[in-house]
């Protein structure tokens, strides 16, 4: 049967405190799995607002109903109020999801400043952050994680290195159509993605007459064929897991209804071969209904890439 994943970004700390245990009773009620990705560090949520000037932003925001989704308070954190550390103060509820049987991964450690000034970050930065997620993963569950999917499908070069050098089986860092081993500025690297297939409910609320009472129609219609690698379908714990909770719970019975197994994106990667997957350039390019760019599948590269410094190390 074929899969498809949900993956769940955590980008607050309201998202983890309220979202997240809403979600972990909804998907087992369904006998659904999931994968959840946890924002490790500071929340710093109003610090976005400085994206105000980026082309296409504030029509986001007036779009999707930011204040209500996310509260005053989480709008203030970083700026008027100190940021709370999301790892620091619920790593029980962290653990909990974990102890559910559910996958766990890192989405990042600061989602904002990851999201806001990765693009243009040298590599100690890039690591720097990295390291830090990638250590407080480490503190609270007592083991390294194997999964990374990034703030915002937000990378660099450095980064997607990273994803190889730090030792994840598998990431989810990009938007796109299958599962691919990535290129980037010629370099193969061996650590699989894949990518979020399908609109998140944030880019279609507000366009083309869709809102919350009918969007799940949309996404079913993307859904009604079964491609021969699944999906995988980005939620958020501040929208699917707060006030769009109904929607999502109309979207697992009609994934239900088409005959997809609902499961983490570790299902999907576990049915892979790896050594035969093709290799797509990670290329920056604009996504429909989202302010800014982010990491795409591009085409699939032809010419034997090189390799990267890391495996050529392994190598000799």
């Amino acid at each position: 049967m074929t899969k498809l994943a949900l993956k769940i970004d955590v980008d607050t700390y309201r998202g983890t405190r309220l979202g997240v245990p809403r979600l972990v009773e909804v998907l087992h009620r369904y006998g659904a799995q999931a994968t959840f990705l946890f924002s490790l560090g500071p929340d710093h949520t109003g610090r976005a607002l400085k994206r105000a000037l980026r082309p296409g932003f504030m029509k986001k925001v007036s779009r999707t109903s930011v204040l209500s989704h996310y509260g005053l308070k989480t709008l203030l954190y970083g700026t008027l109020l100190p940021g709370p550390d999301i790892g620091g103060s619920c790593s029980d509820i962290l653990r909990s999801v974990h102890d559910a049987g559910f996958e766990v991964g890192i989405h990042c450690w600061d989602h904002v400043k990851w999201q806001d000034g990765v693009e243009n970050a040298n590599a100690a930065w890039t690591e720097g952050e990295m390291a830090r997620a990638r250590a407080r993963f480490e503190e609270i569950f007592g083991t390294a994680a194997k999964t990374h999917g990034a703030a915002g499908w937000q990378m660099n070069p450095h980064a997607l290195r990273l994803t190889q050098r730090l030792g994840f089986s598998y990431a989810s860092d990009t938007r796109g159509r299958h599962p691919f081993m990535p290129v980037c500025n010629g370099e193969l690297i061996l650590c699989p993605q894949l990518p979020t297939t399908l609109p998140t409910l944030d880019e279609l609320i507000g366009m083309d007459g869709i809102g919350p009472d009918n969007v799940h129609e949309h996404l079913l219609r993307l859904t009604r064929e079964q491609p021969p690698h699944g999906h995988v379908y980005t939620l958020h714990a501040e929208l699917e897991g707060m006030k769009l909770l109904p929607v999502f719970e109309r979207l697992l019975a009609g994934w239900t209804e088409q005959g997809y197994v609902l499961s983490s994106t570790k299902a999907i990667f576990d049915d892979l071969d790896a050594a035969r997957l093709p290799r797509h350039e990670v290329i920056r390019g604009e996504y429909p209904g989202r302010s800014g760019t982010l990491m795409l599948q591009g085409e699939e590269f032809l010419v034997t890439p090189k390799l990267t410094q890391a495996e050529g190390d392994h190598a000799q």
